[in-house]
């Protein structure tokens, strides 16, 4: 199979979707690699890394969509590229579909198999492709609301520890998953008092017995929310629901009891975030204030930390995807019930009921067009 890497055009989107040495490994099970020029040049990896692995260099996008049967992407389609999309090729990256009907739509009339990494799903419900981005994201979540607590940022002044005689910020994480545990880690390891809510007793039970004495495990509801914001210094919206639009959790009235300063950090943006008040910010200018509350709303986070991001992305998408290149689409859905439930939109058709919901589309089970 012919694999394309294209690199990235989203403002401050600095990863690419797979290091040389991924590059390599698909060389060697017997598939041409194809890269676009300057691909993974700020994520450290330069062309000439990728053709030693074997990769052939492109100058432009058109070039490689018009050759690849497959591209590897960080991100889902520009609408400058659209008209690049063609029926039969397979497109795997973040799509988060939930959140953009325009792309939704784009997939639909291009007839691509559109494979998101975020709704790959094991049987235990975890989700291997949205790992590694979370485990990136949740402590940058704790170390971008501890910057914006100084009041230089437009805090209100508060060390996230604390010092002795001087009590530790608070901080409220909405969500107990693989982002919410790893922000969780970070601020109670900084000596914050830290409350992770969340809807899974389960999950609550478990995180009871690894989180430290300074992290309080709460079943989330609303009236808990309400109660929580009126301290909290930080607030971390690290809700999911896997491939459906993020919950808003927070509404623009609940602000008003919050302390003037707070930082709300919506690491949730992408798939449509969960305040009322959060639109996308960028690196470049990643923060706002709204009724005297901060928020941070940046859509790729872990963009601002790509070598870390790309190696540990193509660690847990590389195979995945060489099980696609080596079997096909069709086949690697039909022995890989993980890779079944990546699939978003095939052939014109969406495969993937909450986004078909989200935008009253039609919805085909992917067992049909299997």
């Amino acid at each position: 199979m012919i694999i394309g890497i294209l690199k990235e055009i989203k403002k401050d989107e600095n990863r690419v979707a797979i290091t040389p040495a991924g590059a390599e490994i698909m060389k060697q099970n017997g598939h041409s690699v194809l890269v676009q020029t300057g691909a993974g040049t700020s994520s450290g990896f330069d062309d000439a890394a990728f053709t030693r692995a074997g990769a052939e260099i492109l100058d432009t996008p058109a070039a490689i969509f018009s050759r690849a049967e497959m591209i590897l992407r960080v991100r889902e389609p520009h609408p400058g590229e659209f008209g690049h999309l063609r029926a039969g090729q397979i497109y795997f990256s973040y799509l988060h579909l939930a959140a953009s009907e325009p792309v939704t739509r784009a997939l639909i009339d291009s007839g691509v198999i559109a494979i998101a990494y975020e709704t790959v799903q094991k049987t235990d419900g975890s989700l291997p492709l949205l790992a590694p981005m979370s485990e990136v994201a949740g402590p940058m979540a704790i170390q971008e609301g501890a910057k914006y607590l100084e009041m230089a940022q437009g805090g209100h002044g508060v060390l996230l520890g604390g010092v002795p005689g001087v009590d530790p910020a608070s901080v409220l994480i909405l969500g107990g998953g693989k982002v919410g545990i790893n922000a969780a880690r970070v601020a109670c390891g900084l000596g914050a008092k830290v409350h992770v809510l969340d809807m899974n007793l389960e999950r609550l039970r478990y995180l009871s017995d690894v989180m430290p004495p300074n992290c309080f495990l709460q079943m989330a509801s609303p009236a808990a929310i309400r109660e929580l914001i009126k301290n909290a210094d930080i607030v971390v919206g690290a809700a999911l629901i896997p491939g459906s639009r993020t919950p808003t959790l927070i509404s623009r009235d609940m602000l008003h009891t919050m302390k003037r300063g707070a930082v709300l950090i919506d690491v949730a943006i992408d798939q449509g975030g969960c305040f009322e008040t959060s639109r996308e910010t960028t690196h470049a200018d990643p923060t706002y204030i709204l009724d005297g509350i901060v928020h941070y709303a940046v859509g790729n986070m872990a963009g601002a930390l790509p070598r870390t991001s790309t190696i540990a992305l193509t660690n847990a998408t590389l195979m995945y995807a060489l099980e696609i290149a080596n079997k096909g689409w069709r086949e690697a859905m039909k022995t890989n019930p993980e890779l079944r439930r990546g699939a978003n939109v095939v052939n014109g058709t969406v495969t993937f009921q909450a986004v078909a919901e989200t935008f009253g589309l039609e919805f085909t089970p992917i067992d049909e067009l299997l």
